[in-house]
């Protein structure tokens, strides 16, 4: 298979998977509520619905800009799904394009003049101030296996077993920042009830499909990058299984507990941090 259509296989294969998880995600949620829920396609069904309704713009969007940033929220994703499943590439990368998503996450509220999109794009700034901390989790990685390559660090646990079981902190630090991007969430505060769709408000037609592709594909690879970085080599099947016990058990957390105002969102996440860095620290230097 040639280089072009391995991509557009994987993207392919990460929008579809992305989506019927958001749809379970959705699903138990609500069962868990005691709700019935939507079907577990409602995610594939909402996509395709924006994409057949009329595209509409605010008259407080900032054009281009507006029409821009959703494209290029996707165009970061679809990036993550080539230097990830395709080449395996660097985490780094990875890593890269997650800290994208934050500028775009916030540029995306601030050009429609939504209010409500003007002040989720101040709390992913607020958030992010949380989220920089747990991006250390690549420096122990690193630490640990030497190598912040993909391919490396799968063969590293080829040898010497998954760093699920030397550095679980690591791990832990690594499920919370996921926790922190799926809807609903404790610590999810650019999209809180409280404020509509977030950045997403006043995004409609085209530009909120090219916005929820790229949640299909985030959620995907997040998920991918955990189960690959922190087991080691896995098939198809146990990648799905782990994938989708991954967004049950956060759908249940999402299903049971309160969100959280941004400010004890942020400390939180920050208290995890500085718990996970120094005990994975010591945890090495004992090991």
């Amino acid at each position: 298979m040639n280089l072009m259509a391995n991509i557009l296989l994987n993207v392919l294969i990460a929008f579809l998977i992305g989506s019927l998880l958001l749809g379970l995600y959705r699903k138990v949620v609500a069962r868990v509520q005691t709700r019935p829920g939507p079907p577990i396609i409602q995610y594939l069904l909402h996509l395709l619905k924006f994409y057949i309704k009329e595209s509409s713009f605010t008259k407080t969007a900032a054009m281009p800009f507006y029409l821009g940033i959703a494209s290029i929220m996707m165009v970061i994703w679809i990036t993550a799904v080539i230097v990830g499943p395709v080449v395996q590439g660097s985490l780094l990368i990875i890593f890269a394009v997650y800290a994208l998503h934050k500028i775009v996450e916030h540029n995306a509220g601030s050009s429609s003049g939504s209010p409500y999109g003007k002040l989720s794009c101040v709390r992913a700034v607020y958030s992010a101030a949380a989220e920089v901390p747990l991006f250390s989790v690549l420096v122990i990685i690193y630490l640990k296996t030497g190598s912040m390559g993909i391919a490396d660090i799968i063969n590293y646990q080829a040898v010497h077993g998954p760093l699920l079981y030397s550095i679980p902190l690591a791990a832990a630090m690594f499920f919370v920042l996921i926790v922190s991007k799926a809807q609903y969430t404790p610590f999810s505060i650019t999209k809180g009830k409280d404020i509509v769709s977030g950045y997403e408000t006043e995004h409609y037609g085209l530009l909120r499909g090219y916005l929820m592709i790229s949640e299909s594909l985030m959620w995907y690879m997040l998920l991918w990058v955990f189960l690959i970085v922190f087991f080691g080599v896995l098939s198809p099947l146990w990648l799905i299984i782990g994938m989708v016990i991954m967004t049950v058990g956060i759908a249940f957390i999402s299903a049971t507990t309160p969100l959280l105002n941004p400010n004890h969102s942020v400390v939180l996440q920050i208290i995890f941090a500085a718990i996970g860095i120094i005990g994975s620290i010591l945890l090495m230097n004992v090991i």
